[in-house]
């Protein structure tokens, strides 16, 4: 099959989601996967010019070697607000550009301007058209403004939808809120690449070369640093306690990670904040492997979080790590109580819990619960369902 992926965000650049691991699985299997994403650091990565220029990446791979991935990315104007408009208008462009070349057997979105031109577009050249929701974006724009305007948009691209794809409860729920016929609603988990996750793994590689005695307790956040992510609370948090037994690694960058620079400096906790930067992912198994106990302390009310669960919980639990996480809706409902997550009602309760819980016994109960999320049978359900979609 031909299959057409659109998204708002940096397929290249940003870390590995759930699109990632099904889209590279499915090109090992022998179907042409063109993704058209979006350069959303923009702002960030300052290339010189007001207009990016429309850039084709070929044989993109970014977890399996062997998987070849075509990414397009439109070209856009880089001046705030401006950006939405052009957006709009080089997506429309490259969306019928590549149902003309690229003559997709389906299309498969997961953001929302450029989605909802793709599920206008797939209506109109009857083409099958999958929406995969595995966050709630439109609570990401910046501008509070355009908001609501989001949330508009995305029930227009369930109303064009042939078929709605979760990976959890509430997001099925949300869904559903939002229009979705519930026949045309399934749930595809997050799923683990055992091998590569693998409990056995030895962090103890890590531990030395980042100075962390046998003895010390290592708490572990990996991934995009939002400024709700909480973590730097539960930094502040140890900075006063000034438990020196007690070390917290963050594995990416993000936002806030200029903020814990600062919080290391204030606290002098060189040797007990360890910022590591982003990591390859294929080293990403190590890190967990070293960590005695991995933490999602992010806001509880912050509405991008309500709904969701994290893949990268999943990989902590497939390692056997007990997560502390604060009480976050989706996470709840998807793992509930004594499953190896345990909760706390803000950022700054991590340490002390991480202290009196018995983390042996809770991270058995993580591997567990995620024992039957192996991505090679989520994958046969994803492309046997687009299969009968694009009459395959």
């Amino acid at each position: 099959m031909n299959i057409l992926v659109v998204q708002e965000s940096d397929w290249i650049q940003r870390n590995p989601h759930q699109q990632h691991h099904l889209m590279e699985r499915l090109s090992l299997r022998g179907h042409k996967i063109r993704v058209i994403d979006y350069e959303i650091d923009w702002k960030t990565n300052k290339n010189e010019g007001l207009i990016s220029k429309r850039t084709v990446f070929k044989d993109v791979h970014k977890i399996h070697d062997e998987a070849r991935i075509d990414v397009v990315r439109p070209s856009l104007l880089k001046i705030p607000v401006l950006n939405y408009f052009s957006w709009v208008w080089t997506n429309w462009r490259e969306v019928n550009r590549q149902i003309n070349e690229f003559k997709p057997d389906v299309i498969v979105g997961f953001g929302l301007i450029n989605t909802y031109i793709a599920s206008r577009a797939a209506k109109k050249h009857n083409i099958p058209f999958v929406y995969y929701l595995i966050d709630v974006l439109y609570t990401l724009i910046p501008e509070k403004s355009l908001q609501y305007i989001g949330k508009q948009v995305k029930k227009g691209i369930i109303k064009n939808s042939d078929l709605i794809i979760t990976i959890n409860k509430k997001l099925s729920e949300f869904a559903v809120k939002l229009g979705s016929d519930k026949e045309k609603t399934i749930i595809i988990d997050a799923g683990i690449d055992f091998k590569r996750f693998d409990h056995k793994i030895d962090g103890f590689h890590i531990r030395k070369n980042y100075g962390i005695n046998e003895e010390e307790l290592l708490l572990f956040f990996m991934g995009w640093i939002y400024h709700f992510a909480g973590v730097k609370e539960v930094a502040e948090k140890m900075g006063k306690e000034n438990n020196k037994n007690i070390k917290l690694m963050v594995v990416g960058d993000g936002d806030a990670y200029q903020d814990l620079v600062e919080i290391r400096d204030k606290y002098q906790m060189d040797d007990q904040l360890i910022l590591t930067g982003k990591q390859p992912y294929s080293k990403i198994p190590e890190f967990i492997a070293a960590s005695n106990v991995c933490i999602l302390p992010a806001y509880p009310d912050e509405a991008i979080m309500q709904d969701i669960v994290p893949i990268k919980i999943y990989e902590y639990m497939a390692m056997g790590k007990p997560v502390i996480t604060t009480h976050l809706p989706g996470v709840m409902a998807e793992v509930g109580e004594n499953n190896g997550v345990v909760y706390v009602n803000n950022s700054k309760d991590v340490v002390s819990k991480s202290i009196n819980m018995n983390i042996e016994e809770e991270g058995e109960k993580s591997r567990k619960f995620v024992s039957h999320n192996d991505w090679e049978k989520l994958t046969d359900l994803f492309e046997n369902k687009i299969g009968k979609l694009g009459g395959h």
